[in-house]
């Protein structure tokens, strides 16, 4: 029964011979397809030097892949000694490393290089919308100092009127230098609030210039056809928007606004008090002596929430790189380990085969070993010791004889080592029968 599996194993090696040859021979053509659309993403030059460039690698790489694989299918299954089988898992463990290194990482970047650039795309827009909406922040964050400047205006513009109509703050109407201050003071407070009118203009306009930039990008990620000229039209709109980021950067009217909180009490001139009376010179004083003291802690409250302003961390300077397919499955290669995947084991199935030959021939080499002599040796072996005996019979010896001699032989060793271990173990040996 065990020489019948025997046969039986050794013919399916034999049947399935050609079939790994032809199984190695594709995937390695297969391995070499892949690896010329990997390569050929990568050269610059001419369409010819690319072409035959890549031609040759994969050649080189398909060659290389079946040879390798070739000889461990050959010798890897016949090895028995620990030792050496070591060696050749060894050699077959840096085999892979290599065919990984110079084939794998080309072949996921042709299964998933055009889905790695959209991906490497994608993200980039995604970051330039980060960027487009702080800076959209950092230009409006003035804009919430706008309705405490005109409170402020209207409320100086309010007392310089009910001083002229009606005297509420000297007693005395007219207009006089208190008006005049209280005036001055709301037409200061006006014109900063025009500029922020006008900035909150502008930055709308470069927001909306930057978001229809945003757009065109994201349909240029899921456009169909090739990725290499959308890539190229991309970066186009990438400049573009960086500096629509740079000019809201710059449009922020919080430095403007820092300024004039300042001027407001270091610039401050009070008039001249023009009463006829000294004591309406007296209660004109006082009073722009009060508005001077208003005027500072208003001063005070813009400046510091212009120094709030100022303070946000400014929009990062960003660069966008193109990157080559390539490029692309190697640094998103996480979110790609399908390619990856199917890529690697184009080029490291033949291990599988390999191992499937050493399990084979293993289990022949068991199960001849427990098979008589007789049934172990072969035709050719046979013959060979058929010439021996003819030989050895030319010469005038006896084979047989010499046989039955070496059996003799062995048969006195055995019961001589019978006898040593009984002395040894202090029992007599057991008599038999008188013959």
């Amino acid at each position: 029964m065990a020489l019948g599996a025997s046969h039986r194993l050794h013919d399916g090696v034999l049947a399935v011979d050609t079939m790994t040859r032809f199984a190695l021979a594709v995937l390695a053509l297969a391995s070499g397809v892949y690896t010329y659309l990997g390569v050929r993403s990568l050269l610059d030059g001419s369409p010819t030097a690319i072409f035959f460039a890549a031609i040759i690698y994969s050649a080189s790489v398909s060659v290389g892949i079946y040879a390798f694989w070739s000889y461990m299918a050959r010798f890897f299954p016949h090895v028995i000694q620990a030792s050496s089988r070591a060696a050749l898992v060894g050699v077959m463990a840096l085999g892979c490393a290599m065919i990984i290194a110079m084939s794998s990482w080309l072949n996921a970047a042709a299964l998933a290089g055009s889905a790695a650039l959209e991906q490497h795309l994608a993200e980039t827009v995604q970051d330039y919308t980060a960027d487009l909406d702080q800076a959209h922040q950092n230009a409006l964050a003035a804009q919430s100092l706008l309705p405490d400047i005109q409170r402020t205006s209207e409320r100086f513009a309010r007392l310089a009127e009910d001083e002229r109509e009606n005297g509420a703050l000297t007693g005395t109407t007219g207009s006089g230098s208190v008006v005049q201050l209280l005036s001055q003071m709301s037409a200061q407070l006006s014109e900063l609030e025009t500029g922020i009118i006008a900035s909150r203009e502008r930055v709308a306009s470069l927001f909306d210039e930057g978001r229809a930039h945003l757009a065109t990008m994201r349909t240029l990620v899921s456009a169909p056809g090739a990725v290499a000229p959308r890539s190229d039209a991309f970066s186009a709109e990438v400049v573009a928007l960086s500096g629509v980021i740079t000019s809201l950067e710059q449009t922020s009217i919080a430095p403007s606004v820092k300024r004039a909180a300042e001027d407001l009490s270091l610039g401050f001139i009070a008039p001249v008090a023009d009463g006829r009376g000294a004591d309406l010179v007296n209660r004109q004083d006082e009073v722009m002596q009060t508005i001077r003291a208003s005027v500072a802690a208003q001063s005070q409250v813009l400046s510091n929430a212009a120094d709030d302003i100022l303070s946000r961390e400014p929009v990062a300077e960003r660069r966008f790189v193109p990157l080559s397919s390539a490029e692309a499955v190697l640094r998103y290669g996480a979110d790609f380990i399908p390619a990856w995947a199917g890529a690697i084991s184009i080029d490291l199935l033949p291990a599988v085969l390999v191992f499937i030959l050493a399990v084979v021939h293993g289990a022949i080499r068991r199960q001849e070993e427990r098979l008589p002599f007789a049934q172990r040796i072969t035709a050719a072996e046979l013959l060979e010791a058929l010439e021996v005996q003819r030989a050895l019979g030319r010469q005038g010896i006896d084979v047989e004889q010499a046989v039955q001699e070496a059996d003799s032989e062995d048969e006195r060793g055995r019961e001589e080592s019978n006898i040593t271990s009984l002395d040894v173990s202090g029992k007599a040996p057991r008599k038999g029968p008188p013959a």
